[in-house]
């Protein structure tokens, strides 16, 4: 499979964690909602699907301050 270019990273590792922290998050507030409902997995999937429309973009736009932010504490890698 071919890969894309490096310059993709800054869209493709917010489109990942928009997934799996949207998924993870939605899947926690539904249980905690409708408990383990027979209707849970379609309750959990509609809740989703709303989640990660809501998180990539949010991501896209939050990213890039929060790696700022984390720069301010986090020393700087050494140069070998």
């Amino acid at each position: 499979m071919k890969k894309l270019p490096p310059t993709a990273m800054n869209v493709v590792m917010p489109f990942i964690l928009s997934i799996f922290m949207s998924a993870i998050i939605s899947f926690v507030s539904t249980v905690k909602a409708i408990g383990l409902a027979p209707d849970l997995l379609f309750s959990w999937l509609k809740a989703w699907g709303l989640s990660w429309v809501v998180a990539f973009p949010v991501l896209l736009v939050v990213l890039p301050i929060v790696r700022r932010i984390a720069s301010l504490v986090v020393a700087a890698p050494d140069k070998r």
